[in-house]
């Protein structure tokens, strides 16, 4: 699966995931999204759901602060937006922090979750904390890969004590 990412350049460039994925070919830096890009959004109302992986043809990661999200969400993106099923960060700013993903961790989880397990474990092999996110949240992931509905959603949720 084609990784994109938009980049706002708000953090430490030294720290910044997507830059990283970036520089190793993991990810395409763009300015525009297409239609059939699916913006990683953690304001969408809609859940990423494995069934997605028929309408999109990329996955594009938001790269901003998580203290100016807001702002960076509010633009009017291209695209089909999706917001991640909870998770736990693995990164050491925001370990075990419920949601609280660098870019990396949530364009990883993403293709987890839509089937494309090793893309997924490839990516988080190029950051030294990468299998703590993988290890924090296995079960979640394999769960979430499974999903067929919302209300399945909300029965692993309750099962994980997420609600």
């Amino acid at each position: 699966m084609k990784l994109q990412v938009l980049m706002f350049y708000q953090d430490d460039p030294k720290k910044c995931t997507a830059a990283k994925m970036v520089k190793f070919k993991l990810a395409q830096s763009i300015k525009k999204i297409g239609s059939k890009g699916m913006v990683l959004d953690p304001f969408s109302k809609e859940t990423l759901m494995p069934k997605d992986k028929s309408q999109i043809n990329s996955i594009v990661g938001i790269d901003c602060s998580w203290n100016l999200a807001d702002q960076a969400f509010s633009k009017n993106f291209n695209g089909i937006k999706r917001k991640l099923p909870p998770l736990l960060a693995g990164n050491p700013v925001n370990y075990s922090k419920l949601n609280k993903l660098t870019t990396a961790e949530a364009l990883s989880a993403s293709l987890f979750i839509l089937g494309f397990r090793e893309q997924s474990l490839e990516l988080l092999d190029k950051f030294k904390w990468g299998h703590t996110f993988y290890e924090l949240n296995q079960n979640l992931l394999e769960d979430y890969s499974k999903l067929e509905n919302e209300q399945q959603l909300e029965s692993i949720l309750k099962d994980y004590r997420l609600v």
